[in-house]
């Protein structure tokens, strides 16, 4: 796989191999590339050791660095993966959380390796951007939720 002229590069203290290879696990249209070791000791490895992984999420380019412990992920960044229904929101989201994972608020939560996810219902980014009374309804539900509920989300809608 060749790089592509924009890659997201996401920062892993040792464990960007796995984290791409939960990815590629997890989500369709997600992939694990070239895995390149380092030629020589750096400052958070050895030779030898996993030094970037190439790998995709859902479509998007990335490549995990094993840069060691000095930056932490954030919510600042987030891959927001859209969902049908409700089986679909309760499949990722319990892969995340379920593994080893944190759950957050509005639909937020985070991989094991402090990633953020927006798990996202397409009922709520459609309520939302009906505007109005409908979308009022829709977000005052959703900033009460950890797992984005569909139903309820469809319901503060009707009204």
């Amino acid at each position: 796989m060749a790089i592509a002229k924009n890659t997201i590069c996401l920062w892993y203290d040792k464990d960007a191999e796995a984290a791409a290879r939960f990815y590629a696990e997890t989500f369709p249209n997600s992939s694990v590339g070239a895995v390149f070791r380092a030629p020589s000791d750096y400052p958070s490895g050895k030779a030898g050791d996993v030094l970037t992984v190439e790998f995709t999420v859902a479509g998007i380019p990335c490549l995990g660095l094993n840069g060691g412990p000095a930056f932490k992920h954030n919510e600042a960044f987030s891959f927001q993966i859209a969902t049908d229904d409700q089986e679909e929101t309760d499949h990722y989201w319990n892969a995340i959380v379920g593994n080893g994972g944190v759950e957050s608020a509005c639909g937020w939560c985070k991989d094991r390796w402090g990633v953020s996810w927006q798990i996202t219902p397409r009922v709520l980014t459609e309520a939302l951007a009906a505007g109005g009374e409908e979308a009022r309804r829709a977000f005052v539900a959703m900033m009460e939720m950890r797992k984005i509920d569909v139903a309820t989300i469809e319901a503060a809608r009707r009204g």
